[in-house]
């Protein structure tokens, strides 16, 4: 699905889903978007086929749920490399998301949770025996999320 093929309805169904999958139906939706249930469910099914929807998931407070560490380690790669590399960061325990950056020298972002400093330290082991180099540690206070805005709709604003 090319970006052009995204219209404001389409925008306004990303952003809906976006604020609170869960709890918002398409009749919900299709109301904020003046169309009709049918036509949301149809958009929906759409945008994900194409993978513009990826899934949905829960937004975990790491911290609550008794994993009060989170690290993220920039790590470099050799840019050959780095896309393969993803899958196999992400199965190392208390690793939840590898991101890929294009600028700088690090270009992998890993972000690994945990309960001590014992949870941390295997992550970052596992990164230099995969042959990256682990650049920086920071340690996170809080991480919060926000729908796109540009998905919102005029009326939306």
């Amino acid at each position: 699905m090319a970006e052009t093929d995204i219209d404001d309805v389409d925008r306004a169904i990303l952003h809906a889903l976006q604020e609170d999958a869960r709890k918002t139906s398409s009749g919900d939706i299709a109301e904020r978007t003046d169309t009709s249930d049918s036509t949301v469910r149809k958009r929906i099914q759409r945008l994900e086929s194409a993978d513009v929807i990826k899934g949905y998931s829960a937004e975990v407070d790491y911290q609550q749920s008794g994993y009060p560490l989170r690290m993220l380690l920039f790590c470099t790669a050799s840019i050959p490399e780095r896309g393969g590399l993803v899958p196999e960061i992400l199965d190392i325990d208390g690793v939840v998301s590898v991101q890929e950056l294009v600028t700088g020298e690090q270009n992998l972002l890993v972000t690994a949770v945990g309960e001590s400093d014992d949870d941390i330290t295997p992550v970052a082991q596992e990164l230099l025996d995969m042959g990256l180099a682990v650049a920086d540690e920071v340690l996170v206070r809080g991480h919060e999320t926000t729908p796109f805005g540009g998905f919102a709709t005029e009326t939306e604003e």
